[in-house]
């Protein structure tokens, strides 16, 4: 059997757990609604979720999870292939949304049930959990291929938070505020689901800016969670507004993850805030990996070692493990341990595939330090360049050039080279107003890094394709 994912809400009380908003919900009124969504739900296997930051997605959530259900949540900003290919992939049998939340076309099939955030009922739903139960089917963002679904277990889910909880010293006492969408790991289980199960409280500010996550700190949030380009942009704001950087010097800990945090942007938010940026590593399939621990020496650049009860692995090109902790050799990195999902729906091939031996394989890349913490440089599809005889992460080379005044954003790839094999390329879109020569940029990396990480091409462009998740499509660079 399954412990309760939110022992908080079995004996809740009158204070605040969440706030979206205008909304806001106790404990007690929060496990009111979500027992009357649960009766509502009795006997449903699977549920689609319209995933947007509301009160009532909260509610929504935590009924289908008290009732058992699996959950897919529903990103409102899909295409309509990609929504009908999710789905035709989970077949949910009913839809929770809200009144105002117009459906697209795609789940008119659907049995809706509309969320009431002012519902309450004391009526037990469902029967006791067991930790292997499906708790979620998040879909990956399809870079190679349609979007498979990630089935996520409830002990994946309770392991993990717990397990993050050591390392940040996250208490009952934490108030969690992010302005993430609610669609997958980082903002839904990491920044909804984690407060509630700690007993704490979370503040989501709705759309991202720099002043609406300062204000929450100075209503009393104690820890942020945001990604690179967030930081970026409070780091730029922060710079023209002292009220700004003093708000977010008195939050307790800044959190970043879903991309790597350039070094640049650590060192400015450390000298305007005093606060060093604690970076993590994760993936659907696994949950967090790694996470640099509150309290520890901060090193800009990497992610930490491996989490409490979480194994991880360097593997090179024949699948050897790496025991080399020179923060040079690079592998693939493999991951076992309760954070793993238990397969892909509907694909057992893929699931096959990816696993080895009990150990799922990334496809990161990655060097270790004698510490054991790791430097995460790129997707071995896409980021592992080999050239000169040497492998080289392209997300190092990113990292060098985002340390460049004129560098707004960056994508290095590779292309055939009758010489090298491969030669590196860099893709850069500049700051407004900013201005640097190809050779000005392959210069300063060959500074920064060794000789042979230098582009040998340099192409600057408006923007980068990025995918519905924001994420950089470098498949179509160069096409």
């Amino acid at each position: 059997m399954s412990e309760a994912l939110f022992p908080p809400l079995e004996t809740p009380d009158d204070r605040e757990a969440i706030r979206i908003g205008d909304g806001a919900l106790s404990y007690r009124e929060l496990a009111g609604a979500a027992s009357a969504v649960a009766s509502r739900l009795e006997g449903a296997s699977r549920v689609a979720v319209w995933a947007e930051p509301t009160v009532e997605l909260c509610v929504a959530v935590l009924g289908a999870l008290e009732a058992r259900a699996s959950i897919v949540p529903l990103n409102p900003g899909l295409g309509t292939r990609e929504l009908g290919h999710i789905v035709e992939d989970s077949a949910p049998e009913k839809l929770l949304a809200w009144p105002g939340v117009e459906a697209p076309p795609e789940l008119a099939g659907l049995d809706r049930i509309d969320v009431d955030r002012d519902g309450r009922s004391e009526a037990a739903v469902g029967g006791p959990a067991d930790d292997e139960d499906v708790a979620f089917v998040m879909y990956t963002s399809g870079t190679t291929g349609p979007p498979k679904g990630v089935q996520i277990p409830r002990r994946a889910i309770a392991s993990n938070l717990d397990a993050l909880a050591e390392i940040w010293r996250w208490t009952a006492e934490d108030r969690v505020t992010h302005a993430l969408p609610v669609f997958h790991v980082h903002g839904l289980i990491l920044g909804l689901l984690g407060p509630l199960r700690r007993g704490g409280s979370v503040e989501h500010v709705g759309r991202f800016s720099p002043e609406a996550l300062a204000r929450a700190v100075s209503r009393g949030a104690t820890m942020v969670f945001g990604v690179p380009t967030m930081y970026t942009r409070i780091a730029r704001q922060a710079a023209e507004d002292r009220e700004i950087a003093e708000a977010f010097s008195h939050a307790r800990v800044l959190i970043s993850g879903s991309a790597a945090l350039p070094v640049s942007v650590h060192e400015q938010i450390r000298e305007l805030t005093g606060q060093s940026i604690l970076e993590r590593y994760g993936l659907t399939e696994t949950l967090m990996n790694a996470g640099a621990r509150l309290g520890d020496q901060v090193a800009p650049g990497r992610v930490g070692p491996p989490l409490p009860g979480v194994e991880v692995q360097l593997l090179d090109e024949e699948g050897a493990a790496i025991d080399a902790t020179d923060d040079e050799t690079i592998g693939e990195i493999a991951v076992r341990g309760p954070n793993l999902f238990t397969g892909y729906l509907n694909r057992p091939d893929a699931t096959e595939e990816a696993m080895r031996d009990g150990w799922f394989m990334t496809g990161d890349m990655a060097t270790r330090d004698a510490a054991g913490s790791l430097r995460i440089v790129g997707r071995k599809s896409t980021d592992l360049i080999k050239s000169g005889g040497y492998r080289i992460g392209a997300g190092e080379i990113e990292g060098a050039l985002l340390e460049h005044p004129a560098v707004a954003e960056v994508a290095v790839t590779a292309k055939p080279d009758e010489d090298l094999g491969e030669r590196i390329v860099a893709w850069v879109v500049l700051e407004d107003g900013g201005e640097a020569t190809p050779d000005e940029l392959i210069d300063h990396v060959a500074r920064l890094l060794t000789k042979h990480k230098r582009p040998r091409e340099v192409h600057f462009v408006d923007e980068l394709p990025r995918n519905a998740m924001g994420k950089v499509m470098k498949r179509e660079l160069g096409m």
